[in-house]
């Protein structure tokens, strides 16, 4: 193993001790207890299936992804399962025989993945035949994203690589440094017809044209502070999100941030320390901060409009907005629902006892939550 990524495991060990105190017993240290509220919302299960070994203890986020009626969930082993995202029916099962550590990503007919060895993985969606499999740099902890015509990876060790869509060979790489010290893991990247856009671990937002991986615009959201290498960390590892020609980001030790996608230009910043992505919905950003807190943004002003602290230190998903609702996960494998109006409890539900770290999935009307146990549950609301 390289010394960087003895680093990486090191940091997310280190830092997660000292923003969500996971390995300090003192009382006042201990997950919050679960507040109890007035039930507005009720969810309603509609199926539910048992996925391998799931996400694994490795930190993994393998988030499930649709294409059409299709949904594409794969588990740390290597098994990839095609279901009826309606009925949870089996569509297909495909055993890659390497551990996943980044995935899934779907569209224009191929399911992506990317493993612990180094390696993209493409398969046919329709019936789950390996179209090609190339070799990476490095770990891939995200999925790889695609246009059709290419296929972009981000490796642990800050490379962005792009695929051929239809062979699996590459067509350029760009090498970025990582930092000293990173959390364990990395962004999805972003990919638009021209742009493919990525967060890096020295707390940049990086955007290169697609055809040749010519750096187009790059913009630094978080300047790394303090004395110590770990207090240093900045990492991007949540996705990008866009909406129109803005671009989201939040970054560990640093800001939430909004930025021109066609320039890479601040439209605001507001500080706060989040490993995960951040999610839109009603003209507002939510994210979960690194200490359990969720925030509600207005994406105009950057003010904040809400903070719901009352789930402190249950290491937080990353947030989804579901209906009016925000979702997130935490250690004990509950699925909160929280109003986007003004941050209160509405709902919850437990998907898996062995904890939800994943973000949840929003498809229309649907949710689905894979637990780290591998519970996966589809989620209407009544």
């Amino acid at each position: 193993m390289k010394p960087w990524r003895h680093a990486a495991v090191l940091a997310m060990a280190a830092t997660l001790a000292g923003c969500s105190s996971w390995f300090n017993s003192s009382k006042e240290q201990q997950p919050a207890e679960l507040p109890k509220f007035t039930e507005e919302v009720r969810l309603n299960e509609e199926w539910s299936r048992s996925i391998g070994e799931g996400q694994g203890k490795t930190y993994n986020q393998l988030v499930p992804a649709v294409e059409g009626d299709t949904l594409f969930v794969a588990d740390v082993s290597g098994e990839v399962i095609a279901l009826d995202r309606f009925s949870g029916k089996v569509v297909w099962r495909k055993d890659l025989e390497r551990p996943v550590s980044g995935g899934v990503g779907a569209g224009y007919g191929q399911v992506l993945l990317g493993t612990l060895q180094g390696e993209v993985i493409a398969l046919d969606s329709a019936d789950g035949k390996e179209l090609w499999r190339s070799r990476v740099s490095s770990e891939v902890l995200a999925p790889p994203a695609s246009n059709g015509d290419v296929v972009v990876v981000q490796t642990q060790d800050d490379r962005l690589i792009a695929l051929e869509a239809s062979s699996g060979s590459q067509r350029w790489a760009y090498d970025s440094s990582p930092a000293v010290l990173t959390l364990r893991g990395t962004g999805a990247p972003l990919v638009t017809n021209q742009l493919a856009i990525a967060g890096l671990s020295s707390g940049k937002v990086l955007a290169l044209e697609t055809q040749r991986g010519l750096p187009i615009w790059e913009q630094r959201v978080a300047v790394p502070t303090g004395r110590s290498e770990l207090e240093r960390v900045v990492d991007i590892d949540g996705g990008l999100a866009l909406s129109g020609d803005t671009l989201y980001v939040a970054t560990f030790q640093g800001n939430v941030a909004a930025l021109d996608l066609r320039s890479g230009r601040p439209l605001w910043q507001r500080q706060a320390s989040s490993n995960g992505s951040v999610a839109l919905g009603y003209g507002s950003v939510y994210v979960t901060l690194a200490e359990g807190a969720v925030e509600g943004i207005d994406e105009r002003s950057a003010s904040a409009l809400w903070k719901n602290d009352a789930l402190a230190r249950r290491q937080l998903s990353s947030p989804a907005v579901f209906s009016s609702y925000v979702a997130v996960g935490d250690l004990e494998g509950y699925l909160h629902l929280l109003s986007q109006v003004d941050g209160r409890f509405v709902g919850r539900i437990r998907i898996d006892s062995d904890g939800l770290r994943a973000r949840p999935l929003v498809v229309g009307d649907w949710l689905y939550a894979y637990g780290n146990g591998g519970n996966l549950v589809a989620l209407t609301i009544r």
